[in-house]
């Protein structure tokens, strides 16, 4: 997850500077509330393999404090979910969060989001060991969705 502004500012850097290669590797968008137009948060996915089913995505998200539980979030991970699987030849996303981030877990439900894995002591967080739940969705499994 992006922790700074600096980060924020590379990511999209880099994002920006791939926008045209056939090979494109990161995905970065800010999330912003629609009625002010502010920047509330970041949204992306980085793709971390082309196969012939499609590509391989890790996506995440984060938005400031402030405009939790607005379903801002919940809203931008629809969307980007939708590009990624009818735009940009996505065949599986994979996503996770901190254990203890229930909200961020709640998102990804949600989006029909599917849990995969519980990891014990798996990341570094705030100056502790932390477990890790991690979601993954298939083309498919959306289409299906979607269909319902």
């Amino acid at each position: 997850a992006t922790t700074s502004l600096e980060e924020s500012q590379a990511n999209l850097k880099k994002a920006i500077d791939e926008i045209d290669y056939p090979q494109r590797q990161f995905y970065f968008l800010r999330i912003e509330d629609k009625k002010t137009n502010e920047h509330i948060g970041e949204i992306g996915y980085t793709v971390t393999k082309h196969t012939p089913i499609g590509k391989l995505v890790e996506m995440g998200y984060f938005i400031h404090t402030s405009f939790w539980g607005k379903g801002f979030t919940t809203e931008a991970l629809k969307e980007v979910i939708r590009f990624a699987f009818e735009e940009d030849d996505v065949f599986r996303i994979s996503c996770g969060c901190n254990k203890n981030n229930i909200a961020s877990e709640k998102v990804m439900i949600k989006c029909n989001i599917i849990k995969e894995a519980d990891f014990k002591f798996y990341t570094w967080h705030d100056g502790e060991i932390k477990d890790r739940v991690e979601y993954r969705l298939l083309k498919h499994e959306w289409q299906h969705n979607i269909a319902l």
